[in-house]
């Protein structure tokens, strides 16, 4: 993690630490990471710190993404997650209802870069974390959007105009709940907006935006992969029918004074057909920003949409099946709020690291600074073997090489199933290690 800019250079030095010792341990509990009473104790008091706020954190663990984007195109996937503390609830402080009115919990909504080309995970670009308030939030008509909670969808697709800014284009995605008006209607104009429509909204010129397809054409009927639904299952492939065309779309009665009557959106319906027994037939309806005038322009806008999923495998590495952040002894919600943030970043470098494994064009620095590379080469030359197989054939100072290099310092040995992110996060606490040896010992011999 890039150096916290928080005013205090202990407590910028501890954060980073943090971190990297998260990433590593694949863990949150403190007393692990700590690695002793004295360590413990300095996570505690980073994540107690004045001086430390979500915000900065966010800020420090997006830094890299931008550059990473530069002349690329993206998708910057953005979704919800619920943290709750069922069965755990006991002694928690500062922390609202979670998503059953009852238990207390809090909400992440992150937002992530993915390559449109290499449908790899290129970085945090922004989250937000809250907790409910303890009070009724009054009548939701009659609150402004600013006061909602569906506001941080029109946030997240700003922060994604701001930090992307170098992109070749980026795409904000959403599911269903970000079908929101002003969503559309306050997009920013260096950012294209795709959306699963949730709003069977009407036409200006009659009809409604779910039953316009109907006297569309069918532009192609294509296999697709479609990612789990739910823990345990295994992606499937399924035939759609793919329909597209432009609609302009009437505002809702209750859009605000300041948002446009209409908007010309387009409508790409991709629906299953001939689905297995028993299993719910896929049916997308992506309304964007985006022209889909022919079957290769839907084909891309249902692409687009696909990566959706990756922001599903950041939240798996941040909940159960990774670092298991719902599992935290820590009670009170500001601490709880930024070991949340450092985990969020945690789970997508080790994501990063995973993903390189089979070979990508990305390099190095998305992850490491390249001041690091003579020190990766001549770590990475050590763990070679005899074999061609225990040779790294990536590029010296791309992401692969270093994934490779990570990898064989988390026990893979190159045989066997790829490694996966238990490998990867074990692998860079003993590199990141081995890094530090290598620079005290070049600096002494130098004196």
């Amino acid at each position: 993690m890039d150096r916290l800019a928080v005013g205090d250079v202990r407590t910028a030095a501890r954060g980073a630490w943090l971190f990297e010792q998260i990433v590593s341990m694949g863990t949150v509990v403190l007393k692990d990471l700590g690695g002793g009473r004295t360590g413990e104790m300095g996570a505690h008091r980073f994540l107690s710190s004045p001086h430390v706020s979500v915000e900065d954190l966010i800020a420090a663990l997006s830094a890299r993404t931008g550059q990473a984007c530069r002349g690329r195109r993206v998708v910057a996937v953005q979704d919800t997650t619920e943290i709750n503390f069922s069965g755990r609830a006991a002694a928690r402080r500062g922390l609202g209802a979670g998503g059953d009115g009852r238990t207390p919990g809090f909400f992440i909504h992150p937002v992530v870069a993915v390559d449109v080309e290499a449908e790899a995970l290129l970085g945090l670009v922004d989250a937000q974390i809250w907790t409910r308030g303890q009070a009724p939030a009054g009548p939701r008509a009659r609150r402004p959007l600013e006061d909602k909670e569906s506001c941080r969808w029109i946030e997240g697709t700003q922060a994604a105009a701001r930090r992307l800014a170098e992109a070749a284009q980026v795409v904000s995605v959403a599911d269903q709940e970000g079908d929101i008006w002003a969503h559309f209607a306050r997009r920013p104009a260096s950012v294209e907006l795709l959306v699963r429509a949730r709003h069977d909204r009407a036409l200006v010129d009659g009809g409604t935006l779910f039953a316009a397809p109907a006297a569309w054409p069918c532009l192609a009927v294509d296999a697709i992969t479609i990612g789990p639904r739910r823990i345990g299952e295994r992606p499937r492939q399924a035939r759609i029918e793919l329909r597209a065309g432009a609609v302009q779309v009437a505002a809702p009665r209750n859009a605000a004074a300041g948002d446009p009557r209409r908007l010309d959106l387009t409508l790409v319906e991709a629906r299953e057909v001939d689905a297995p027994p028993g299993v719910e037939p896929v049916q997308w309806r992506l309304l964007t920003t985006l022209p889909a005038e022919d079957a290769a322009a839907a084909r891309d806008i249902v692409g687009l949409y696909r990566l959706r999923w990756r922001i599903e495998e950041v939240f798996r590495a941040l909940k159960r099946d990774g670092l298991r952040l719902e599992q935290t002894q820590l009670q009170e919600a500001e601490r709880l709020f930024r070991l949340a943030a450092l985990a969020l970043g945690a789970a997508v470098r080790i994501l990063q690291l995973t993903d390189a494994r089979d070979g990508s064009s990305r390099p190095m620095s998305d992850v490491l600074d390249e001041r690091f590379t003579e020190a990766v080469e001549a770590l990475g030359r050590a763990r070679e073997g005899g074999s061609e197989r225990q040779k790294n054939q990536h590029a010296s100072g791309s992401l692969p090489r270093l994934a490779w290099i990570v990898a064989r310092y988390g026990g893979w040995n190159c045989y066997g199933k790829p490694p996966g992110p238990k490998t990867m996060a074990k692998g860079w606490q003993r590199l990141c290690a081995a890094i530090s040896g290598f620079i005290i010992a070049k600096a002494d011999a130098l004196v």
